[in-house]
């Protein structure tokens, strides 16, 4: 079964950094795309990015574009997201997920919460 690890959330001041790790089991890895998601508060879940399985597309939502970037280790199995230049609308929990064959496969479990506030 799909198991996501995550880890490196926190609080963060505005214009500060955080670094996201998830490390994925269960399913073979490089041939999924994976995907970063968060939720607001009081807000819908909402895609932030997603990378494909060789890493040759990205895509972003466009309040992230230019601050955020998703990337992989196939060979570690994990997906990562570089949070730069953090404002408090970027305050939300924090999901990763992969997908193959149009849906999303892993369990959204709890996330994690990345807060921006000084």
């Amino acid at each position: 079964q799909v198991q996501l690890v995550e880890s490196g959330g926190g609080l963060v001041q505005p214009g500060g950094s955080l670094k996201r790790s998830c490390a994925a089991s269960g399913f073979t890895f490089s041939s999924a795309a994976m995907s970063w998601h968060r939720q607001p508060p009081g807000k819908e879940r909402e895609v932030v990015a997603l990378i494909s399985s060789e890493s040759s597309s990205r895509n972003y939502r466009d309040s992230v574009k230019g601050r955020f970037t998703i990337s992989r280790d196939n060979a570690k199995n994990t997906v990562y997201l570089q949070m730069n230049s953090l404002n408090p609308e970027d305050t939300a929990v924090y999901y990763c997920n992969a997908a193959w064959g149009g849906q999303y496969r892993g369990p959204w479990g709890q996330g994690t919460q990345v807060t921006v506030s000084s």
